[in-house]
């Protein structure tokens, strides 16, 4: 009988036929299919490439859920990653990242005006007495007098956002951090109850500096802007009407384009990669890196799709003419007992997988940590004496 490594092309994608170890595997497949199948006391109608073909098959089947599992568990942790050539990831336990929930957050951080993919610009619109309604398109102008809207690409054009309006420049920084700010010149020289720039850097915790801007702008939004606005369409108007006093006077503005997702303002070649499970770069496993938990699977596998061919040759006539009568043959009942154990190895190695993927291994370990911890409360301490953990 031929062997594997003697046999011009044994399987029929080739992909584990220069594998040590499938080569060696596939040759004692042979005799372990065709003696499952009753070869010892029954003829088994196959050839030797078409049990090595199951086994081929096999394997693609073992690294498919295999590579199912992980993306169920590591998706988060590749998206945006580079897809191409099937590189071995397969293979690889990847570091844990924040990069999906940083981009599910971005938007928000936008509007937040705590940074994100949003190109912010700025621009102003000159008052005119009596002149209530303005239009983002044709008034908002920018540095150069030119119009914000006009100015961009007209392949690029899309709704205006509006992120903030005011009449004032930002007083916060200015008044409580800027060693130039002439209330801390006065704290400074004449030794006023107040926290000065250098109690500020040196002793008062930094969050206190974040709340107090918030609040200094809120507060001059609210107590020194006379004006409020509504944006309907690209017509801003503004309450109350504008005064013949205000003729001339900026009204300021920071707008940004709505964010198209393939096409953000900056280069992001993340858009580009992995997306989903239909580009994660997973290859097939290597042969030689199966552990004998899953080369046994891969053994009945190969044995039940095995059953499946020898139903279809001998289905094709369902019976063999003999002197005084005709030998039925069991093709239908081996494609069922096929059908089934295919079936029931698909479901075991399915439900073991689901079981592990790494939510519910942090669930388990959660759960052993909360069992541990009421197990150690029964646990009397001695007297005078107290127990250490961690």
């Amino acid at each position: 009988m031929a062997t594997f490594t003697n046999t011009v092309d044994p399987t029929p994608f080739g992909i584990f036929d220069s594998d040590t170890d499938f080569q060696s595997d596939a040759d004692s497949m042979i005799t372990f299919v065709k003696r499952k199948l009753g070869d010892d006391v029954l003829s088994v109608e196959l050839t030797s490439k078409q049990i090595w073909m199951c086994f081929e098959e096999s394997v693609f089947e073992y690294s498919k859920y295999i590579n199912e599992y992980m993306t169920k568990s590591q998706l988060g942790n590749l998206m945006g990653m580079a897809t191409g050539s099937l590189s071995g990831s397969e293979n690889k336990l990847p570091r844990e990242t924040l990069e999906f929930l940083m981009r599910k957050a971005e938007p928000y951080a936008s509007h937040a005006a705590l940074g994100g993919s949003h190109n912010i610009i700025s621009g102003s619109i000159t008052l005119t007495g009596s002149q209530q309604d303005y239009d983002i398109h044709t008034d908002l102008l920018n540095g150069d007098g030119d119009s914000i809207y006009s100015a961009q690409s007209a392949g690029s054009k899309t709704k205006l956002r509006i992120f903030d309006i005011y009449h004032f420049s930002a007083q916060a920084a200015y008044r409580f951090f800027d060693t130039t700010s002439a209330i801390n010149y006065l704290n400074n020289e004449f030794s006023f109850e107040s926290f000065t720039p250098e109690t500020v850097f040196y002793v008062l915790p930094v969050f206190e500096d974040v709340l107090r801007q918030q609040q200094m702008d809120t507060s001059n939004r609210v107590r020194r802007s006379q004006y409020t606005y509504e944006l309907i369409g690209t017509k801003l108007r503004i309450f109350p009407k504008p005064t013949a006093r205000v003729n001339g006077q900026k009204l300021w503005v920071r707008v940004g384009y709505a964010m198209d997702g393939l096409n953000p303002a900056y280069q992001d070649d993340t858009i580009f990669g992995v997306s989903g499970p239909q580009n994660v770069p997973f290859g097939n496993i290597e042969y030689a890196k199966i552990n004998s938990m899953g080369k046994q699977w891969i053994r009945q596998f190969t044995c039940a799709l095995a059953k499946e061919v020898l139903g279809q040759v001998r289905g094709k006539f369902g019976s063999v003419p003999i002197p005084n009568g005709d030998v039925s043959l069991n093709g239908g009942d081996l494609k069922s007992e096929s059908s089934s154990e295919q079936e029931r190895l698909r479901t075991e190695l399915k439900e073991m997988l689901d079981g592990l993927t790494y939510d519910k291994l942090l669930e388990a370990q959660a759960n052993e940590a909360e069992t541990l911890t009421r197990l150690l409360k029964l646990v009397p301490i001695p007297f005078g004496k107290s127990i250490m953990i961690g």
